[in-house]
């Protein structure tokens, strides 16, 4: 893979920056991840937006807009020619002198890597996730959980817990004991025929395919809306499934492994995000 670093196209085993850049020492800078169907980014305006919202959330500078920031990602995935995989494009604060102060780092570090990958679409059924509790817990309105940061340890925490009970996922309570999301996902669940997600003031990530999910609701006329829960109103739900950039939709059929209600409005909604994928990748003429 060619990938980007700082303005210069490299091949991966070349592609490097400094052991001082800030992204390294602290997880100071934001990233996205951006699924590649049929040669195309999914929904770059979007991840764009909330890369760069979380660059001013952060007080980084980058040295790109939304329009030349599409521009660059597009040319990543032309010089590879990659069809079905997975983009990541990430903005740090760059090299700076010791300490947490970021006075000094002036010049913003931008990363973009890319990874092949099975393109989500492929598929007719979700896939199907047996998922636990994680025992990590994040704080209530957390101001940066609202933002895709570098550092990421709560997450890496709960996914580890998750790898060592054999589980495909895990999911995050809050200091509250309310539900938040999963490692890497948003988590959805069905009640009454309605389509139900936690809210952000519960410490969780804006989602992209979480919004889509709203938007083929709307279109579709299904209730949704956001609501407080805790994991264990969800063994009385009719389904509930998990949303991200790379997958789409993922069927959680197990939660502490006890089988859950799966319902057949899941299915329907991995269709109909499987066929915004397609439709707005469909190669240009």
């Amino acid at each position: 893979m060619i990938f980007y670093v700082n303005g210069e196209w490299l091949p991966q085993e070349d592609a490097k920056v400094s052991v001082l850049d800030r992204g390294f020492q602290y997880g100071d800078g934001v990233f996205e991840t951006v699924l590649i169907a049929q040669g195309r980014p999914f929904r770059v305006k979007q991840h764009l937006e909330r890369l760069l919202s979380g660059c001013s959330f952060l007080k980084i500078a980058p040295a790109f807009d939304a329009g030349n920031g599409q521009t660059l990602i597009e040319e990543a995935v032309q010089k590879n020619g990659l069809k079905s995989g997975v983009l990541r494009i990430q903005v740090t604060r760059g090299i700076g002198p010791r300490g947490y102060s970021p006075r000094g780092a002036n010049h913003p570090s931008v990363v973009i890597t890319l990874f092949e990958a099975p393109d989500p679409t492929a598929s007719n059924t979700p896939r199907m996730f047996h998922v636990i509790n994680s025992s990590i817990r994040v704080p209530v309105g957390d101001r940066v959980a609202g933002h895709k940061s570098c550092s990421k340890l709560h997450n890496v925490l709960a996914r580890a817990e998750a790898d060592l009970n054999q589980a495909d996922e895990s999911l995050l309570l809050n200091t509250d004991g309310e539900l938040t999301e999963a490692s890497s996902s948003n988590v959805f669940w069905i009640e009454d025929g309605q389509v139900l997600t936690t809210p952000l003031s519960a410490g969780i990530l804006p989602g992209v395919t979480r919004q889509l999910i709203f938007e083929i609701c709307v279109e579709a006329h299904i209730p949704c809306s956001e609501r407080a829960v805790t994991p264990e109103e969800l063994f009385q739900s009719q389904g509930v499934f998990l949303t991200t950039s790379t997958l789409g939709i993922v069927e959680v059929i197990t939660l502490e492994n006890h089988s859950l209600a799966r319902s057949h409005l899941i299915g329907q909604l991995f269709q109909k995000v499987n066929s915004v994928i397609i439709n707005e990748t469909q190669p240009r003429i």
